[in-house]
């Protein structure tokens, strides 16, 4: 009998017990036993799972979060350690594989974004049985159409635009939406336009602060009393750098970014007597329960992922390619990240429908 482990790594997504419950349903078909491992990569390397069987997976479909836990701090290859009464960082990689050789595991099913896919890799380098799904609010991995949680976390911006909206047209104001997305402007774009923002700025376009003034200067002539502006976390003027807010030792990528909206709130009341109010999104776009096409998309990921294990595929990751799920080098998942191109189709049509980009 095949036994499987699976493991949530990097933020929480909308979606994640959607894929567990998928791995597994599909996994008791074949009778494959699974392993859940505890907290992404630190229940690796500290040999905490838990059995999965049907009745643990059972109603956790809408439900967000992830019921094994996660961390996007804990990287098996620099793990912190304590030797001696002193932390130190080590190499805890061969940890890892003991604790699953241990548990008679022979495939590892990683769920995470770029960080949690790049350890993926290194572990499948060391001869480990390893399939990869790719998880991310930020839809910036490259080898797939996208990534499970992206539409939910759009939804929940949307709506924010759409309250926001009232707020601003009745007091007269500059409003100011800060969205998720680190170095890619998906869930900015795709928000910005489903909620009718008059300005969008992205990581992959440098803006320039006079043509947001320009912009909202000209709704206000025209009698539009109130502006919407939504503004990526990782996007930077031109010629100038991200705002980060603090940075965080032991994760994979330890700049936390942040305070982008408050940078150009401020910028716009000093400089230009615009009333503008700020509003950071945060966490709220990667909580709740997943919306339907996420929960499909993730059902479907989690078949294919056990398929690949049949078929004893690995080194691989499972993608959306048009409507089809297939099956990708991990390595090519990861070696870049998926930015939005300038020649994108909804980025041209937000500059057809008169959408202010910065630039």
């Amino acid at each position: 009998m095949r036994k499987i482990a699976v493991l949530t790594g990097g933020g929480d997504c909308p979606g994640l017990n959607a894929v567990i419950r998928s791995v597994v349903k599909s996994a008791h078909n074949y009778g494959i036993k699974v392993l859940g491992i505890k907290d992404g990569y630190h229940g690796a390397v500290e040999g905490d799972f838990m059995p999965l069987a049907l009745k643990d997976v059972s109603g956790i479909l809408p439900r967000g979060g992830t019921i094994l836990g996660t961390t996007n701090r804990d990287n098996p290859f620099a793990y912190e350690t304590e030797v001696n009464g002193k932390v130190q960082i080590l190499d805890r990689s061969g940890d890892v594989i003991q604790n699953l050789k241990e548990r008679d595991v022979d495939t590892l099913i990683a769920i995470g974004g770029d960080g949690s896919l790049n350890i993926a890799l290194k572990l499948e380098n060391l001869g480990l049985n390893v399939i990869g799904i790719p998880k991310t609010i930020d839809n910036d991995l490259r080898a797939t159409d996208q990534t499970f949680g992206f539409q939910t976390a759009v939804e929940t911006a949307t709506e924010a635009l759409d309250r926001l909206h009232t707020t601003g047209e009745s007091h007269h104001r500059v409003m100011i939406l800060e969205v998720m997305g680190r170095y890619a402007g998906w869930i900015a774009l795709y928000a910005g336009v489903a909620g009718g923002a008059d300005v969008i700025l992205i990581p992959e376009i440098p803006y320039k602060l006079d043509r947001v003034v320009q912009a909202t200067q000209h709704r206000a002539k025209v009698g539009k009393i109130f502006s919407i502006i939504v503004v990526a976390e990782g996007a930077k003027p031109l010629g100038g750098d991200i705002v980060i807010e603090r940075l965080v030792s032991g994760r994979f990528d330890p700049i936390k970014l942040g305070g982008i909206g408050a940078k150009i709130g401020n910028e716009l009341e000093e400089q230009f007597g615009m009333e503008t109010r700020v509003t950071v999104l945060g966490h709220l776009q990667r909580g709740g329960s997943p919306n339907s096409y996420d929960r499909v998309l993730s059902s479907l990921y989690g078949v294919a992922a056990v398929n690949a294990v049949i078929e004893e595929e690995f080194g691989i990751m499972v993608a959306l390619r048009g409507r089809n799920i297939v099956r990708v080098p991990l390595y090519e998942a990861v070696d870049k990240l998926k930015l939005v191109p300038l020649t994108d189709p909804l980025l041209i049509a937000a500059r057809n429908l008169g959408i202010e980009m910065g630039n």
